[in-house]
């Protein structure tokens, strides 16, 4: 269970998060959703602790608001970002062993995002690859990982419709599994997935319910 008590976040003058309050169960899957500004992927980056908040993060009972990004993904949670990171010298494979497992999970993974193993497995990581296959390549090293609490922010950007629709079965998938997937997302091929959509305006939650009565609520 990850839980938020009063979770705010401002930079400068800004006030980015408005003290926010909310439980996300185990195994369920929230899609975070509202205009653009509404404190979506600010409030992601905080429960991952990319971003320095106050209030609490409860994860299983423990609060983690001044554990690390490394001890938080330590405890079973990922992150995989709007715009992922190249990193120049580390390829694919590389990236995949992080999370353990071996070659033929390497492979079975890679081929669940859409990507063929032999083209990709031992690619450099650089601006070789386009955004879309950065993309798939930052959602396998995050299901390689067997994480817990998954965090997705719009992992659909980018990417073509083939591959959106081989996300939409990683994210079935990912469901079925019973880990708790928070997905930042305007689409709603993906909100229709959801357990829980979470709606967000102002830094605030205004909205959270199933997707059969927020979805059509939403003018976004």
């Amino acid at each position: 269970m990850l839980k938020i008590e009063n979770l705010a976040y401002k930079t400068g003058n800004e006030q980015i998060l408005q003290g926010i309050n909310y439980e996300f169960e185990n195994g369920k899957f929230y899609v975070i959703t509202g205009h653009n500004g509404a404190g979506k992927s600010t409030l992601a980056k905080c429960l991952m602790g990319l971003y320095k908040s106050s209030g609490k993060i409860i994860l299983n009972g423990e609060e983690i608001q001044d554990k690390s990004v490394d001890e938080r993904a330590n405890l079973g949670m990922g992150f995989a970002f709007q715009q992922p990171i190249t990193f120049k010298g580390i390829r694919v494979i590389d990236l995949l062993k992080v999370g353990g497992g071996d070659f033929n999970e390497y492979e079975a993974i890679l081929k669940k995002v859409g990507l063929e193993p032999k083209d990709y497995l031992f690619r450099e990581l650089n601006n070789t690859l386009s955004g879309g296959e950065l993309k798939r390549i930052e959602l396998a090293s995050v299901l390689s990982r067997k994480i817990e609490i998954g965090i997705f922010d719009e992992p659909e950007a980018g990417i073509d419709l083939w591959s959106f629709n081989n996300l939409i079965n990683v994210f079935s998938e990912f469901q079925n599994q019973n880990r708790t997937t928070i997905i930042i997302s305007h689409q709603e091929r993906v909100m229709k997935l959801a357990d829980i959509i979470i709606v967000m305006k102002d830094g605030q939650i205004i909205k959270s319910g199933s997707a059969k009565t927020v979805l059509p609520t939403l003018n976004i």
